[in-house]
C-alpha cells in the first residue's frame, strides 16, 4: 500500500424530486491508500453506485469533496475532471459498455489512442492475449460471450493504466463461473499493476477477495472492515 489516492470528505448527495429531496449520500467519509481494494456493499438502493460515480468524477456531490491523485474534483471545470479521469482511473461496468461499430482490439486501443499512444495496437493486443481473448481479436462484441464481453472491457479499463480501476457489479450480468474467472482476472491485474481497485458489489465472494470494505444503508456508512 502506498499513499492516499482517494479521499472523500463529508460526501453527500441530495437529489429533488416531486415529494421534497432525497438524500442519496449523507456525510461520508473515506480515505483509501494506492494499490488497495475496497468494496462497497449495500442493499438496492443504499447509495453504492452513486458513489461510485461520485469517487470517479462522474458526478458531482451537492456536498464535500472528492480528491482523486491529488486533484480536489470539486476545484475543477468539466474539462479538467474529464482529463484526471483520463489519466487516472478505468471504469468497468456491469452492461460492458463496449462500442458495438469496433472490433475488441479497436475497443481495446482506444483509451491509448486518445492518449496519443503509438503502441495501442501491440499492447492491446498484449492485453487481450492476458485475458484470454488472443483469438478474439478481430471479433465484434455481438460475437462475443457475455463473459469475453466483460473481459474487453477489463483489458480496455487497464489498457490506459488508471491510478484507480472503479468496476460497478462487475460480475453481475454473469454466471458464476464466469464471474469468478472474471474475480480472478481483475485481482491478478491489480497485483501485477498496482492498481487501486474500488468495486461496487453485492456478491460476498467478490467483497471477499478485497482488502477493505464498507457497508451503505440508505446513503450512510455504517460499517468498515479488512479481510
Amino acid at each position: 500500500m502506498g499513499a492516499s489516492i482517494l479521499t472523500a470528505r463529508n460526501l453527500s448527495k441530495v437529489v429533488s424530486g416531486t415529494e421534497g429531496d432525497l438524500h442519496i449520500l449523507q456525510a461520508l467519509t473515506l480515505d483509501v491508500q494506492a494499490g488497495d481494494s475496497l468494496a462497497i456493499i449495500g442493499a438496492s438502493g443504499s447509495g453504492k453506485s452513486t458513489l461510485l460515480g461520485l469517487l470517479a468524477g462522474l458526478d458531482q456531490p451537492s456536498d464535500g469533496e472528492v480528491i482523486l491523485a491529488g486533484h480536489a474534483l470539486g476545484q475543477l471545470d468539466e474539462d479538467q475532471r474529464a482529463q484526471v479521469r483520463a489519466d487516472h482511473v478505468g471504469f468497468v461496468f456491469q452492461s460492458f459498455q463496449l462500442l458495438d461499430s469496433l472490433t475488441a482490439l479497436e475497443n481495446v486501443m482506444l483509451p491509448m489512442e486518445l492518449h496519443g499512444r503509438a503502441d495501442a495496437r501491440a499492447q492491446a493486443t498484449e492485453l487481450l492475449a492476458r485475458v484470454g481473448l488472443g483469438a478474439r481479436l478481430k471479433h465484434w462484441p455481438r460475437q462475443l460471450s457475455g463473459g469475453e464481453q466483460q473481459r474487453v472491457a477489463i483489458a480496455r479499463a487497464f489498457a490506459a493504466e488508471p491510478s484507480v480501476l472503479f468496476a460497478d457489479e462487475p460480475t453481475g450480468n454473469l454466471d458464476t463461473h464466469t464471474g469468478e474467472k472474471i474475480t480472478e482476472l481483475l485481482f491478478t491485474l491489480n497485483r501485477e499493476r498496482g492498481t487501486t481497485l474500488v468495486l461496487v458489489t453485492h456478491e460476498q465472494r467478490l467483497a471477499e477477495r478485497c482488502h477493505r470494505w464498507i457497508r451503505l444503508e440508505a446513503g450512510h456508512l455504517v460499517a468498515s472492515g479488512t479481510h
